[in-house]
């Protein structure tokens, strides 16, 4: 590739530690000048075992994270003369750090900071509004991002109908329930009439999961991401199109691209 960006969404901080990450995303920024974007959560992500695997010298915790973004902040500067952790490659490069998240938290440390803020609606919408709210009201401008900056998470399923949208999100419909009753299992194929067939009450916890959700043809699609866009005054979209056949995922993605050129 030659000018596309490419970046996490996102490092789970609490399981890696600030100099293993900011000498990983150097070396890639030294590779690949001004194209690498570093994605940070808050949340482990994963199980205990998993976490204490993946740092051994110990368990990093949630309240930790806002240190732990300064360090890597300071690492990805340009070091200073009696700075005495040094990544290598790393420092210098200032590559740019978003924040990732689903509640205020995350929310407030990045207006505090002045860093973009990418909100993930994609699994957990109930507080999209509210953190965005608050994230621009406390915005503090920084050198880099003078002005706040928000991406938000979208379930997208395109098609050239949205009959066939419909069913093809029966796919991303299993994994969410999947989810919601603890039964995870890897991306299923699509299966008719798929939502007629659960109770009312797990339809309505999947509506829930996915109230950010844009699922239809091409109409649909450019009214769904023009209402998200009017709705949020997001600046970008992270689109997350769970569809099972690779081809028809690239394909859901070709639609929304078109639909959003049209919306300019």
């Amino acid at each position: 590739t030659q000018r596309i960006r490419v970046g996490s969404g996102g490092v789970m901080l609490p399981n890696h530690a600030p100099l293993v990450v900011a000498e990983a995303f150097g070396t890639l920024a030294e590779l690949y000048p001004g194209r690498i974007d570093l994605g940070l959560g808050r949340a482990p992500g994963t199980d205990p075992a998993t976490m204490r695997a993946l740092r051994r010298s110990r368990v990093e915790t949630a309240d930790d994270f806002p240190q732990d973004v300064a360090e890597l902040q300071r690492l990805l500067a340009p070091a200073t003369p009696d700075q005495r952790l040094i990544a290598m490659p790393g420092a210098g490069t200032n590559v740019p750090i978003w924040l990732l998240g689903s509640s205020l938290f995350s929310a407030q440390l990045a207006a505090e900071r002045g860093l973009p803020y990418a909100f993930a609606s994609h699994f957990a919408p109930r507080l999209l509004h509210q953190a965005l709210d608050l994230y621009r009201k406390l915005y503090r401008p920084s050198a880099a991002w003078p002005r706040p900056y928000v991406v938000i998470g979208v379930p997208l399923i395109a098609a050239p109908t949205d009959a066939e949208a419909d069913f093809l999100a029966s796919s991303t419909y299993q994994r969410v329930l999947g989810i919601l009753t603890g039964d995870r299992r890897r991306l299923l194929p699509p299966i008719e009439n798929f939502a007629a067939r659960l109770q009312p009450q797990e339809r309505a916890a999947i509506g829930d999961f996915l109230a950010a959700a844009v699922i239809g043809g091409p109409d649909t699609v450019r009214a769904g991401l023009a209402h998200l866009r009017q709705a949020t005054g997001a600046d970008e979209f992270m689109l997350v199109s769970d569809v099972f056949d690779p081809a028809l995922r690239l394909r859901s993605l070709d639609i929304a691209a078109q639909a959003v050129a049209e919306m300019a």
